[in-house]
């Protein structure tokens, strides 16, 4: 059973940066596909960005890209979102997955089905 957990969200101001770290426990976790989503209040879970298992192929939503960076450090079973030039918009719990197969694809956002507990990050204005 993999476990999933986040840290490093907070306030920050618009155009502030911030980063967050998913510690994965659990299983062999340079075998498997990484991602962040958002929920914000009264919102649907969003797809934010994801990660290949070897870190060399990223995929981004189109609000977030050129802001947002996704990468890996596999050797710490760590999965990161640096969040630059954030907006109000940003404003969300944010969560980390990851699939229940290997090598699986970060296209298809709807095979993520492992959650973090979240982290919330609000962006002020």
């Amino acid at each position: 059973q993999v476990q999933l957990e986040e840290s490093g969200g907070g306030l920050v101001q618009t155009g502030g940066s911030l980063r967050l770290s998913c510690a994965a426990s659990g299983r062999t976790f340079d075998t498997y596909s990484m991602g962040w989503f958002r929920q914000a209040p009264g919102k649907e879970r969003e797809f934010v960005a994801a990660v290949d298992w070897s870190g060399g192929t990223t995929n981004y939503a189109d609000s977030v890209k050129g802001r947002f960076t996704i990468f890996r450090d596999n050797a710490k079973n760590t999965v990161y979102l640096q969040m630059n030039s954030l907006k109000p918009e940003d404003t969300a719990v944010y969560y980390c997955a990851t699939q229940g197969f290997r090598y699986g694809s970060i296209w298809a956002s709807t095979s993520f089905g492992y959650w973090g507990q979240g982290t919330q990050v609000t962006v002020s204005s």
